[in-house]
Parts: C-alpha cells; sequence; structure tokens
C-alpha cells in the first residue's frame, strides 16, 4: 500500500511539474486548525467514506430510471454533503489575477472543465476500441440514456457539488501532509464500490485535477464549478458515442404472431 501511494506521488510530482501555473501557484490564504477540529474532521472523515462508498455501490447496481436508482443517488450525495459540512469549516477560496488581486474563481474552474471535458471526449473516443473500458461506459451510461432526463441531470450535478465538498473539502482538509494525494487515492478508492474500471479511472483523473485546484485555491469553489461543468458536458456529449452498444439497447420482444 505504502508503495503505490508513493508510486502515485511521483506521479503526481511529474504531472504538476508540466501544469500550468493555475493548477500549482498557491494563493496567500491559508487556514489553520486545532487539533480538536482536525481529529473531529477525521473522524467523521472515515465513518462518512464508507457509509457514501456503499451507497454508491448499490445505487449503481439498481435499474437504470428506477425510482431506487434515484433515491439511492440523492441519499449519496446527501450522505457527502452532511458528512462534509458536519466535519467542521469549509472555504470557498480565491484565484489570483495578474494584478495580484484575490478574486472568487468562476471563468477560470469553467474553463478548466471545458477543457477537462474535450481530453476525456477524445478518450472515450479511443475506449470504444477497448472492449473492457467499451462496456464499461455503455453500462454506466444506460442510467443517462433510459433514466429521465432532467432526474438524471439533477442527480449528476448534486453528486457532482456534494463530492467537492467532502473529498476536496472535509476530506483534503483532514488528509495532512499529502492531501492531493490523500484526497485522491480516496476518492477512487470509493469509486471502486462500483465496480466499473471507466469511473475508476475517471475518479483517479479527475480526483487529481480537482485536488490540485483546492490546493491552488485553498477552497472548494474552483474544483467544484469545474467537476459541475465537465459533469455537464459529459452527461451531453457522450451517451451518443454508445448509443450502437448492445448493452444500451432496448431488449427485443417476442412476437405473439
Amino acid at each position: 500500500m505504502m508503495s503505490t501511494m508513493r508510486n502515485w506521488r511521483r506521479c503526481q510530482e511529474r504531472l504538476v511539474a508540466a501544469l500550468p501555473s493555475l493548477l500549482v501557484d498557491k494563493v496567500p490564504v491559508g487556514h489553520s486548525e486545532s487539533d480538536t477540529v482536525l481529529y473531529h474532521r477525521r473522524r467523521v472523515v472515515a465513518g462518512v467514506s464508507l457509509a457514501g462508498a456503499g451507497l454508491l455501490g448499490v445505487s449503481l447496481s439498481t435499474k437504470p430510471g428506477s425510482p431506487q436508482f434515484y433515491g439511492l443517488t440523492l441519499g449519496v450525495a446527501t450522505t457527502w454533503i452532511v458528512g462534509g459540512l458536519g466535519s467542521g469549516p469549509l472555504h470557498r477560496g480565491w484565484i489570483q489575477h495578474r494584478d495580484h488581486t484575490l478574486r472568487r474563481p468562476v471563468i477560470t474552474p469553467v474553463l478548466t472543465g471545458v477543457g477537462a471535458f474535450a481530453v476525456f471526449y477524445v478518450c472515450a473516443r479511443a475506449a470504444r476500441h477497448v472492449p473492457v473500458l467499451d462496456s464499461a461506459l455503455s453500462k454506466v451510461l444506460l442510467y443517462a440514456r433510459q433514466g429521465s432526463s432532467p432526474f438524471v441531470l439533477v442527480t449528476t450535478l448534486a453528486n457532482g457539488a456534494a463530492e467537492e465538498v467532502f473529498f476536496r473539502g472535509a476530506l483534503y482538509a483532514a488528509a495532512g501532509r499529502y492531501p492531493v494525494t490523500v484526497s485522491t487515492a480516496v476518492y477512487s478508492l470509493a469509486t471502486t464500490a462500483t465496480r466499473n474500471p471507466a469511473l475508476i479511472l475517471a475518479s483517479a483523473a479527475m480526483g487529481t485535477l480537482l485536488g490540485l485546484q483546492r490546493r491552488a485555491t485553498g477552497g472548494i469553489q474552483a474544483p467544484m464549478l469545474t467537476h459541475l461543468t465537465w459533469s455537464a458536458l459529459m452527461l451531453h456529449f457522450l451517451p451518443p458515442l454508445f448509443c450502437t452498444h448492445p448493452a444500451t439497447k432496448p431488449p427485443h420482444t417476442r412476437s405473439t404472431t
């Protein structure tokens, strides 16, 4: 486990060296916490991580478009939000402009979300030629294709925002010395409950990006806007790529004549 964490950290360090300054340079704003607050936060984070991962796994084992799916998915979002807010204080974060003034991050994280989507879209097209990933993506996109579009959008965005409150908010603050690595690792481990390799890979990539945003801005607003932008675009543009996969076709009905 320690060897895996060290390798993961080395990969992230190489990635950081190649990243633009907006993901590397940290704003001159710090948030210190007492030992009591940190201890409480870590206890809450440990329990909520297990509960949320369990609910996530159950939600993606239900029938697409069913009331159980929407109920459990909203339950996952509620778990992340309650756990994040209940762990201790959270911060929105800042971004430093060229004139050295600090402002709330809005445009930059939205554009980052668009860029992340573009990369994932290209990867998704390539994944269609890899049977394991093609099948994994097709299965998860069933929930978008067979469900009610407004409900799917609401649950997707609700979970995206809730994940940032918990993973880049509470968990990041509780992580200690290597918050980007630890928060990304736990985020990916929680996603393994879905047993979907495409989602696990996506969580590792996006977890790293969002964690770097959290470190650079000192808060959750930037990663949340990036996550919501990315999720909305993925939900709109990805399902058509996999609409011809057998897993996404409705079952044929047997003729009675």
